[in-house]
């Protein structure tokens, strides 16, 4: 089991327990609204290790640099670096370079964290000897539509069986929400793989287990996330998540298992029902068994939904499947991350 040294271990009384230091790393692009109100969040943590917060400014459209500066020429605990390229795994790995502690804390500009989620954190990596930490990505809506994309993202019909979209007891998982990592393990695997667009965490946690790291699943660490907001939001969101989760496939062969492959295997059924059905009538059973399915679906799992959430589930779910699906088929080869020579 990996153990922080011994000059950050618990003392025998919690009164006079040292905690260790952490580096809180943020991706920030067109956050100009947000970002202030996102670092005052985490620096009001209720942990009594000493915190410091790296933001990585891509090139924004708004004042979200000039708003950096002011954090950081307000508070000494704040870094502002550059992330020219404005990509999420490049931004990372620039505020990890630019940090100092031995423990680092990825949090995103709108995730809304528990003021216990550091503290959490670090006694879940102490007590587990994990490399990785992390908690649910519990979607919250507020718009009817918001409310709906909330509910199928934390239902199995929506997300499968992923714990930290549906929740569960904690242990080993194959990855997390955001996360709180060792740096030795961030080393030891060379930090996010630049190559990826999307699913850079999923992949790097693989990258991690690969090497004999462990990612543990603590359920305490729930960290609030809003959805997409509209129809075209979602396509976008869920069309990205299929298409480079087909690229992590194919870097990394055996990851895929029958989850991965229910939505592809959805959108090739239902297409090739519709292309026979002039032909074939039975063809449209398979659309409208997918169709009879899904409203069955919402109505198990939309039960506390409002009337104006519910009636807007099915076509969350549709939308989810159908984009998922079609982005893993559709995902190009030229997105392959290139051999190594």
């Amino acid at each position: 089991m990996k153990q922080f040294p011994d000059s950050h271990a618990p003392a025998s009384s919690p009164e006079t327990r040292v905690w260790p230091p952490i580096s809180i790393v943020i991706p920030v692009l067109n956050e100009e609204r947000h970002l202030r109100e996102a670092v005052r969040q985490v620096l009001s943590q209720q942990y009594e290790g000493p915190i410091e917060v790296v933001l990585a400014i891509g090139p924004s459209q708004d004042r979200t640099q000039e708003v950096a500066d002011a954090i950081a020429a307000e508070d000494p605990r704040v870094t502002v670096v550059p992330n020219p390229t404005g990509r999420t795994p490049n931004a990372l790995n620039a505020a990890i370079g630019a940090s100092r502690n031995e423990i680092i804390a990825r949090v995103d500009g709108h995730a809304m964290l528990p003021e216990d989620y550091l503290r959490v954190a670090v006694e879940t990596l102490e007590e587990t000897g994990a490399d990785n930490v992390g908690g649910i990505m519990a979607a919250e809506g507020v718009t009817p539509f918001e409310k709906a994309v909330a509910c199928a993202m934390t239902s199995k019909i929506g997300v499968g069986g992923a714990r930290f979209h549906t929740g569960g007891t904690a242990g080993p998982a194959d990855t997390v929400y955001l996360g709180v990592f060792r740096r030795a393990a961030l080393e030891r695997v060379g930090g996010y793989d630049e190559h990826f667009q999307r699913a850079q965490d999923w992949e790097m946690n693989h990258r991690i287990r690969e090497t004999g790291g462990l990612v543990w699943f603590q359920p305490r660490m729930r960290v609030s996330y809003r959805p997409r907001p509209t129809v075209k939001a979602l396509a976008k969101q869920y069309f990205h998540y299929g298409r480079w989760r087909r690229v992590v496939a194919r870097t990394h062969e055996g990851t895929i298992n029958l989850r991965y492959l229910a939505p592809p295997a959805a959108v090739l059924a239902i297409i090739a029902g519709l292309v026979v059905s002039p032909f074939f009538w039975p063809g449209l059973l398979i659309p409208g068994a997918y169709l009879a399915a899904i409203l069955a679906g919402s109505a198990v799992t939309g039960g506390g939904l409002p009337a104006a959430s519910l009636v807007r589930l099915p076509l969350v779910y549709v939308t989810m499947h159908m984009s998922w699906g079609w982005g893993f088929l559709t995902s190009p080869k030229r997105l392959a991350k290139p051999a190594r020579k």
